[in-house]
């Protein structure tokens, strides 16, 4: 089960996942995103895309990686609901699973327009897990 919550920012909203390692923590990220978006359990994982990133660090590569889904949801009119991510040093490959947009049936409450650099961060905490977090503009 990902860990993921959303935080208060201004008129945009803060996505942040937590994992035992940072690809986990990037897919609840991605969970979060979605969850702005509409209740993530209405997207069934029927399609499969990939999705690849580089980045020079962490934090970078998290920006890319919430961009580029966006990016694909909006280029295929397509929610994602479950994210199997792959991370080799600053490379990152993903295979995201969902489906077309059903208006009706997800009832969509925001379009997020895409990532920012707005308390992005991607750190280890205390207790061993990962988080990794950022403000996506709505």
């Amino acid at each position: 089960m990902l860990q993921w919550e959303h935080f208060e920012h201004e008129a945009d909203i803060g996505v942040r996942g937590y994992g035992a390692t940072p690809a986990e923590a990037f897919a609840a990220t991605a969970r979060a995103m979605l969850a702005v978006i509409c209740e993530p359990d209405s997207v069934r994982p029927e399609q499969a895309v990939t999705i690849e990133c580089e980045a020079p660090d962490l934090e970078f590569l998290l920006y890319d990686w919430l961009n580029a889904l966006v990016y694909e949801m909006a280029t295929r009119r397509m929610l994602f609901s479950e994210f199997e991510i792959t991370l080799r040093d600053h490379a990152l490959q993903a295979t995201v699973r969902g489906e077309p947009l059903d208006l009706a049936r997800h009832q969509p409450v925001v379009e997020v327009k895409g990532a920012t650099y707005t308390e992005l961060t991607v750190q280890q905490l205390p207790d061993g897990r990962w988080c990794a977090q950022c403000v996506v503009d709505i």
